[in-house]
């Protein structure tokens, strides 16, 4: 038999940054909780740069994904309050915006084409004179085709969300964060998911049962839940952290194209630096935007390596005397149409808050309002999330115990 621990209300699988934002709202609310995670916090969201970019990633044919980003992005000044003061831990939010660039002519008219997009949707954009954008940021490089501002762009850095949240659920109170991997999802009699088993052997009562599990393959822990689908692939990316000094004081978050080919380039405040000679001056500046249909074997390609600081430092030239202190290859968890499973699934007491891609993020807030919503029965009017809906990947003819249909 089994060990069992004492049963809390949630058990989260996952502890990365949405798994965590998620056991942190439940805890607020007075609900005990458990994750379980091996190693919390060191997939997507170890490499994830932190924009809260809702216009800067709005992308053709994903309006339905768009509305969630941007009802995401308004909850975050609250939410980083809120976790700074339940915390005590500085938790600071960019709020400069973002400078969208274009190296050549025709990453021009693709950028022209994507406000065309942002007017139609009625998101907050506007082209820029090139040599207004410099006025704004004078790191930018000397030879750039067009600019456009994204002032209501925000950026955060995951890291230290992550930490914060881990020790909001640890600090002085019953929640746990267990260092297993689940290994089974348990349903009761009724059908409904009543506990999870870790490899340790280990079973976790739990009154619900919360995905949170990333790029991590399911099919093993979903095992006996048939009417359950979580078609989520892993797509890698690479970021760079560079260490910056006070010669590079850049204020906004740069996001380009360089003769086709995405970047981005986020910085931190000063103080953030790390590596040799940092000091107080210097600070953290994130590279990154590589996306390859590869599995998370956290191995970084020296070509795309080259091929991030090559394009980066064609915006900005001054990365040039930045030192590389951190490289992090990890997997994004995406979906076939790219929008995430939020809320329940076909098994009553499982709830899915998986598949989030490249805006795990920025989606944190709403997710972690939304499964709580679900938790406790609480009617969100602002939310619409029939478009993130777990089952839609469902097939009908699945009969799962006890599901209502």
């Amino acid at each position: 038999m089994p060990t069992s621990t004492t049963p809390s209300d949630v058990v989260v699988v996952g502890g990365g940054i949405v798994g965590l934002a998620v056991a942190w709202r439940a805890a607020s609310a007075g609900l005990s909780v458990t994750v379980l995670d091996p190693s919390p916090g060191d997939g997507a969201t170890r490499a994830a740069a932190g924009m809260l970019a809702a216009v800067a990633e709005a992308d053709f044919g994903e309006r339905g994904l768009t509305r969630l980003d941007l009802a995401s992005a308004a909850r975050w000044p609250a939410f980083a309050t809120g976790l700074a003061e339940a915390t005590g831990r500085d938790v600071p939010l960019l709020r400069a915006g973002s400078l969208a660039v274009a190296y050549d002519a025709d990453d021009l008219a693709l950028l022209r084409r994507v406000l065309a997009l942002h007017r139609e949707w009625g998101l907050s954009s506007a082209e820029l004179a090139v040599a207004d954008a410099r006025r704004r940021e004078p790191y930018l490089g000397p030879r750039l085709a067009g600019a456009a501002a994204l002032d209501d762009d925000l950026a955060v850095d995951p890291r230290t969300v992550h930490a914060a949240l881990a020790a909001a659920l640890t600090q002085d109170r019953g929640d746990r964060l267990v260092g297993r991997s689940a290994v089974r999802v348990e349903r009761d009699a009724a059908g409904r998911a009543a506990a999870v088993h870790d490899d340790a052997g280990t079973r976790h009562a739990a009154g619900a049962v919360v995905l949170a599990t990333g790029a991590v393959p399911t099919a093993a822990l979903l095992a006996g839940l048939p009417g359950v689908r979580v078609p989520v692939r892993p797509v890698k990316g690479i970021t760079l952290r560079l260490d910056a000094g006070p010669g590079l004081a850049l204020a906004h978050v740069v996001r380009g194209t360089v003769q086709g080919r995405p970047v981005y380039v986020v910085p931190r405040a000063a103080g953030t630096g790390s590596g040799p000679g940092g000091g107080p001056g210097h600070r953290e500046i994130v590279v990154g935007a590589t996306s390859e249909e590869r599995p998370d074997d956290r191995r970084a390609e020296a070509g795309g390596v080259f091929a991030l600081l090559r394009d980066a430092r064609a915006l900005v030239p001054g990365l040039d005397e930045a030192a590389l202190v951190d490289v992090t290859p990890r997997a994004r968890p995406v979906t076939p149409d790219n929008l995430p499973l939020i809320g329940a699934t076909a098994v009553p007491g499982l709830l899915a808050a998986v598949g989030h891609g490249r805006n795990g993020v920025l989606l944190a807030p709403l997710t972690a309002d939304a499964i709580l919503a679900e938790l406790t029965g609480e009617v969100l009017p602002d939310l619409d999330l029939a478009a993130a809906d777990p089952r839609r990947f469902t097939p009908a003819a699945d009969p799962v115990p006890g599901a209502a249909r």
